[in-house]
């Protein structure tokens, strides 16, 4: 007979921060999924929703499941260049520290293919199913029914020990294993991440519009950027850490110990221009691996453009903009020359 505490032991050996197990029931997070999905502030990830209730019902998405298995892993690079200096610098492009590593849904989905093994060589065959981020299931109530923490008022799962800087991943399994207690919350009444969004993303406490989050609008969203919000994503070109880098509880988060996270090709504080002048091969080279491919070469330059029209005006900005005047997709060429004007308006005071 397999222990739930064994599991949790082998999880800790292949390196996550915490393991739990959760129940399948998730009516009242069906129901919040529901109403979020018809306000629209899923934006244009169609997805969200064609899925119906498999994302809310885990025996649906895998028939047989009937418990859980919820892990998570710290992912903040250690040796990084401080976030909010790179966040001051406009000359820089910020990028979220979770994508400065390898890809994260590599990594997790090998260690718990190996958790999955290990719990099959003690008790038997079972069914399973490993996911990270990578089908329809709603991982941070899972996360918190399996008592790693709560969520927050910014909506990302919160631990007391740990902080926000993790990633989630799951065992669907129809082991009839015994469920841990759920977390319970403890954001009080502090509302930092609220007051620090610069899109006020977070339209009140645990409700987030994605349609006005920059992480959406720098990697999910198709198209042009509304004018209106570019100026307050200032120099971030992929995702946005400000609600967790404000967060009280991070003051408890922990450095990631696989190796896999550290930043590559200085990514954690590099030159907009620099990166601007990356070709298409070249991105593609430099981000193989990870997770900033899967937004592809044309969304990279949209967002730096955004970041250079946010930066101060100079003539290699200038230089770097006029490079890209005439690219062949209308969606960068929009977002120079939105650039340049911003440049030039400068240039009138």
């Amino acid at each position: 007979m397999i222990e739930a505490r064994d599991i949790s032991a082998w999880g800790r050996e292949l390196g996550f921060g915490a393991l739990g197990i959760a129940r399948i029931d998730l009516p009242d997070d069906e129901a919040w999924l529901k109403r979020w999905l018809a306000l629209g502030r899923h934006g244009e990830m169609n997805w969200m929703a064609r899925h119906g209730t498999r994302r809310s019902r885990p025996a649906e998405l895998i028939p047989g499941t009937v418990t859980v298995i919820s892990v998570r892993m710290d992912y903040f690079p250690p040796e990084a260049e401080p976030a909010e200096a790179v966040l001051a610098d406009r000359s820089l492009g910020y990028i979220s520290r979770y994508a400065l590593g390898r890809d994260y849904h590599k990594v997790l989905r090998q260690r718990l293919q190996r958790l999955a093994e290990r719990i099959a060589a003690t008790a038997g065959p079972f069914g399973y199913r490993v996911f990270t981020d990578s089908a329809p299931v709603l991982e941070k109530a899972l996360a918190r029914d399996a008592g790693l923490g709560w969520i927050g008022k910014h909506t990302n799962l919160l631990s007391r020990d740990a902080g926000s800087w993790f990633f989630l991943g799951e065992i669907y399994t129809d082991l009839p294993l015994p469920a841990d207690e759920p977390g319970a919350a403890h954001c009080g009444s502090c509302t930092a991440c609220i007051e620090a969004c610069p899109t006020a993303a977070i339209v009140a406490p645990y409700e987030l519009d994605a349609r006005l989050c920059i992480s959406y609008l720098t990697i999910e969203h198709p198209g042009a950027i509304p004018m209106h919000l570019r100026p307050a994503m200032g120099n971030r070109i992929y995702g946005c850490d400000d609600c967790q880098l404000v967060c009280p509880w991070n003051r408890y988060a922990q450095l990631a110990a696989a190796p896999d996270f550290r930043a590559r090709h200085g990514l954690d504080a590099s030159g907009l221009v620099a990166l601007f002048s990356w070709t298409e091969a070249e991105f593609l080279e430099r981000t193989l691996g990870s997770a900033i491919r899967r937004i592809g070469h044309e969304r990279w330059l949209r967002n730096i453009s955004i970041a250079l029209g946010n930066a101060a005006p100079d003539p290699a900005a200038r230089s770097a903009l006029l490079s890209r005047a005439n690219h062949d997709s209308p969606l960068v060429r929009e977002h120079v020359a939105w650039a340049l004007e911003q440049h030039q308006a400068a240039g009138r005071h």
